[in-house]
């Protein structure tokens, strides 16, 4: 069997893998992981689905198993010379095909993880919440008209609420985590009439047919959610405490998902070095313009999304014009919006934005604003005062998920973990302030360095979670306290690293290997280095562990050799 061979077998494994994976996969509150559903798709997690998905995901595990070793043998073959190509011909591409196989056990490896590690489908009561009305949210994500195919979408999504709401009681019963059930427990009571309030808000978008049967719909969704709500009442009664992931879950994900070559030890030096950097470069600006006042809010989000829209064409401009970035022409626009009126009731379900779809890559991508004012939480805060703060991050999600939709390598076209997505989009704040675009804005720099120290103290908040050093509550305060940041976000914020290990230390670690990469990069190619060349493969191949990547460009194994060691250290 030749590479073209395995090359083939490999994009018809993670054909089949990722078809069965928007049936199964969980809805996640985090934006990057979100997948197209097939027509008709509902949530199915009762037991018997568990056990179907475990068979299902045993039966791809298996089949990556002998492809990894066909080529194990292909490649020993090419090296000796036995397949009749010199390995100077061969090493490239069997470098590529080898990344993708070792892509598709990194999915694999998370869908076990969620299944059989993590488990939120018996721990956290919050999960049924995401896998119910948190489904409707991502529906109404896409800016209107809601037409009669997603109103039909809408309607099947509320009529599973009543049996994924039963199985999310049948499996969290005697397996509860108290912390986890007390977060759902501050929404869930009014978690129905917030659906009946957005659906309600929702009527003016779709057709003169639907409304009627919309709000009955929700009003049965409604009824369902609200005996959830009283079951999770008495449910915490019997809650047992929540532990970590634990050393041997954390280093499962770490090792066999991201594939980092750190240790706990070594992530929290990450964290701590990067801590240090971040207060020093907040000072320094500090002191560099003393005085500068916050630039005035918006007088509306509309007047926002103007602005926004307006800025978003000059940072463009500014990666062409200073060689950083290319910007193809059917590149659509990352661009601000006023919040609609029915998604509004459900915000606490997750970032509000439309990061777009490999199907709609011909749309743009909104980010949905509130109306701009004193109290706006952490991010909203920034973003309003300066957007480019988030076109630099979330427009360089939307870019780096656009282009990787259309890779023409599949395997390369999903999301497996945070760290290649954040730690590019972090870097990029970064490259962009370096690279002179927040010169004329000393408050933006200073937001910029603050983000900087929210992302270093996440490393320490989401390994200690895992690793069961501290609770949800302390690591609320230690957000709150050393950013500093309001106490709603601070305590969201250590909420959701608890029940996904690994996501909070993506910015900074992934930053990290980021760099470590365009350092070592620069210095092999010398002077034919090409920046721009170098971040159009970047933004390209985004969803790629830098591990891999690494040993893609140059031919480097030793950070994946490193995840690999650590992993067999663990598994033994």
């Amino acid at each position: 069997m030749n590479l073209h061979d395995l090359q083939g077998r490999a994009d018809d494994l993670d054909r089949r893998f990722w078809a069965w994976r928007a049936v199964q996969a969980p809805r996640s509150r985090d934006d990057l992981p979100r997948l197209d559903r097939p027509v008709g798709w509902s949530p199915a997690w009762s037991a018997g689905d568990v056990t179907t998905y475990r068979d299902r995901l045993g039966a791809f595990a298996a089949e990556h198993a002998a492809l990894l070793t066909a080529f194990a043998a292909e490649h020993a073959a090419l090296r000796s010379g036995e397949a009749g190509l010199l390995s100077d011909e061969a090493g490239p591409e069997a470098r590529r095909t080898e990344v993708d196989i070792r892509l598709i056990g990194s999915a694999i490896a998370r869908a076990h993880f969620e299944i059989d590690v993590l488990r939120p489908w018996q721990h956290d009561p919050w999960f049924y919440l995401d896998q119910t009305v948190g489904t409707i949210y991502d529906l109404l994500l896409p800016p209107p008209p809601v037409d009669d195919r997603r109103c039909g979408e809408l309607m099947a999504r509320l009529a599973s609420f009543e049996a994924t709401l039963e199985a999310g009681r049948r499996n969290c019963t005697g397996e509860l985590a108290s912390e986890l059930g007390a977060m759902a427990h501050e929404v869930a009571p009014t978690a129905g009439a917030d659906l009946v309030r957005s659906l309600a808000e929702l009527t003016p978008f779709v057709g003169a047919q639907w409304p009627s049967r919309i709000e009955r719909a929700g009003r049965s969704a409604a009824a369902a959610l609200d005996g959830y709500a009283r079951w999770l009442a008495s449910a915490l009664t019997g809650a047992r405490p929540l532990r970590g992931a634990g050393e041997l879950s954390f280093a499962r994900y770490v090792y066999g998902v991201a594939l980092l070559p750190f240790t706990p030890t070594e992530l929290l030096a990450v964290g701590r070095q990067e801590w240090d950097r971040s207060v020093a470069f907040e000072l320094f600006e500090q002191h560099r313009v003393a005085d500068a006042p916050w630039p005035p809010l918006p007088v509306s989000a509309a007047a926002q999304a103007g602005a926004q829209a307006l800025l978003e064409g000059e940072v463009r401009s500014y990666y062409e014009a200073h060689n950083l970035l290319s910007q193809p022409v059917t590149l659509r626009h990352y661009l601000n919006a006023p919040r609609p009126t029915y998604l509004e009731p459900l915000r606490w379900l997750g970032v509000s934005d439309d990061l777009t779809g490999p199907d709609r890559l011909d749309e743009d991508s909104v980010s949905y604003v509130p109306v701009p004012g004193p109290d706006l939480p952490y991010f909203y805060r920034a973003n309003a005062a300066d957007p480019r703060a988030g076109i630099a991050h979330e427009g360089a999600h939307y870019q780096q998920l656009a282009l990787s939709w259309a890779n023409p390598r599949p395997a390369r076209r999903h999301f497996y973990d945070s760290c290649p997505n954040e730690g590019l989009a972090f870097y990029n704040e970064e490259m962009l302030t370096q690279a002179g675009l927040f010169d004329d804005a000393p408050v933006t720099r200073r937001i910029i360095y603050n983000f900087m120290r929210l992302r270093a103290l996440r490393v320490e908040v989401d390994v200690r979670l895992a690793l069961g050093e501290l609770s949800i509550d302390d690591a609320g305060a230690l957000l709150e306290h050393r950013v500093p940041m309001d106490p709603e976000t601070a305590r969201a914020e250590a909420a959701f690293f608890a029940a996904t290990p690994a996501q909070g230390l993506s910015y900074t670690v992934g930053k990290l290997q980021l760099t470590r990469l365009l350092a070592d990069v620069r210095t092999r190619e010398g002077p034919s280095f090409s920046l721009r060349e170098f971040h159009d493969w970047l933004w390209r191949n985004g969803n790629v562990p830098f591990a891999l990547l690494r040993y893609e460009r140059l031919g480097d194994r030793s950070e994946l050799e490193r995840a690999d060691e650590l992993r067999a250290r663990y598994d033994t």
